[in-house]
């Protein structure tokens, strides 16, 4: 996964593990359950919400609605590249590490 020209080719899928929702301002929110074992004994000495609630930006979103199991990184970013143009930049860098964030939590897989 170091070489980012190999990294574009990769195909994001939202995993089953989470739920999302858009909202009226057409802003995407992540909503992972917190259920683990370790989790319950955390909610219930600590009083810890039983969910994480995630409010995703407007590129964010953008990209979020774009992962369809189908479409590759690359072609996710001519997408974002169109949409937003110079806003976007640097595109490839800050659209991997995104991707990365999205992997690295558990919201999507490849």
């Amino acid at each position: 996964m170091s070489n980012k020209q190999n990294y574009l080719d990769y195909i994001p899928k939202k995993t089953d593990k989470i739920q999302w929702r858009e909202l009226d301002n057409r802003l995407i929110q992540i909503i992972k359950p917190r259920n683990s074992l370790l989790d319950k004994v955390v909610r219930k000495l600590f009083f810890t919400p039983d969910k994480f609630v995630i409010d995703l930006d407007e590129i964010g979103s953008f990209i979020w609605k774009q992962i369809d199991g189908e479409r590759s990184i690359y072609e996710i970013s001519l997408l974002v590249k169109d949409e937003f143009k110079e806003k976007a930049e640097p595109l490839y860098e800050r659209l991997i590490e995104y991707i990365s964030v999205l992997k690295n939590n558990g919201f999507v897989e490849f």
